[in-house]
């Protein structure tokens, strides 16, 4: 079992930013791609951010690239999501996910390829 645990949101003004991080446990880590998801209120659960195994490919969501960045540091079991000019429709739910599986080279978009899932942290974007 991975367990995932995040951290870091709150609120912010909108052109604000944060950081957010995800620590895991397990010693395969480092071989698992993973991934950010946000969920606001009465919408699907989206596609933020994901990072292969080895931080070598990134990819994210249009509505989010330039203004995000995700990392990880597998040294210490933790995935980052850098958050700058944040905007009133980036408010949601930010989940951490990991797919356990090892090596995955392109991590997936969809939900149904992670297996293990924080419990979530608020982000609220004021105007």
């Amino acid at each position: 079992q991975v367990q995932v645990v995040e951290s870091g949101g709150g609120l912010v003004q909108a052109g604000g930013s944060l950081r957010l991080s995800c620590a895991a446990s397990g010693r395969t880590f480092s071989t698992y791609a993973m991934a950010w998801f946000r969920q606001a209120p009465g919408k699907e659960r989206e596609f933020v951010a994901a990072i292969s195994w080895s931080g070598r490919r990134t990819y994210y969501a249009e509505s989010v690239k330039g203004r995000f960045t995700i990392s990880r540091d597998n040294a210490k079991n933790t995935v980052y999501l850098q958050m700058n000019s944040l905007k009133p429709e980036d408010t949601a739910v930010y989940y951490c996910a990991v797919d356990g599986v090892s090596g995955t080279v392109v991590p997936g978009t969809a939900p149904l390829a992670y297996k293990y899932w924080g419990q979530g942290t608020q982000v609220t974007v004021s105007s």
